[in-house]
């Protein structure tokens, strides 16, 4: 990856699905630990870039780096081994909902190769103690909350000590006061050295917490910095 300061860098990248374009020329770098929020009306192409930089839709034409993976010429044998150095969170938390917490946790574990059951249980009540639920590792999805199921999903995409979490829309289905806590608990982990791109329509986290953004709209991704209007979200 060129540059050791940037997790994230973009240099005129078209994104399409199928063959329909949907973002042309996106140019941007994010540095290690940074937090951005990722705003545009729906359509307007976030849920696309955040593929793009998981690698669920190919890169089609520019140049893209993402924790170290060059994502022109990545493989499918390499996806995988790319994913475990990111963290997604989603809106609707895909969780497992046959399986317990901590067994959500473990089947991450597995997946991505951890075998040492101690090593294992560690880092599970390490992840929970990181959102604020030590004790719930027992418990359903159903027996939870929408803020402790989507704090589970942040604590599973934390698993693997990710240089980046991308989080697309992960308030979309709270309530203010518990979407507020989540924002508080990513701005958090950002300032622990893992770089955050929140996709939200949220405008009363920009003021509460301002920070850098990229705004998707007319087919383009502009860097608005600072300069965020409620009717960008």
């Amino acid at each position: 990856m060129q540059g050791n300061d940037h997790i994230i860098r973009l240099s005129d990248v078209s994104i399409y699905i199928r063959q329909n374009l949907v973002l042309s020329k996106v140019s941007f770098a994010v540095h290690r630990g940074e937090f951005l929020y990722l705003i545009g009306r729906t359509g307007s192409g976030k849920s696309s870039l955040l593929r793009t930089l998981y690698a669920d839709l190919p890169l089609a034409e520019g140049e893209a780096t993402i924790a170290g993976y060059d994502l022109g010429t990545i493989t499918q044998e390499e996806i995988p081994f790319l994913r475990r150095k990111l963290g997604i969170v989603f809106q609707d938390f895909q969780l497992l909902t046959d399986r317990t917490v901590s067994e959500n946790l473990k089947f991450v574990m597995k997946a991505t190769g951890w075998k040492d059951k101690m090593k294992m249980e560690n880092r599970e009540q390490e992840v929970l103690r990181l959102v604020g639920l030590p004790m719930i590792g027992y418990k359903m999805p159903h027996q939870l909350s929408g803020g402790e199921q989507q704090r589970v999903a942040i604590a599973r995409a934390l698993i693997n000590s990710p240089e980046v979490i991308l989080a697309d829309e992960p308030t979309g289905n709270l309530d203010p006061e518990t979407s507020e806590g989540i924002l508080q608990l990513m701005v958090d982990i950002s300032r622990q050295g893992t770089a955050i791109l929140m996709a939200t329509h949220n405008y009363s986290f920009f003021e509460r917490h301002p920070a850098r953004t990229l705004k998707c709209a007319d087919g383009y991704l502009t860097d608005t910095q600072l300069q965020v209007r409620p009717e960008d979200f």
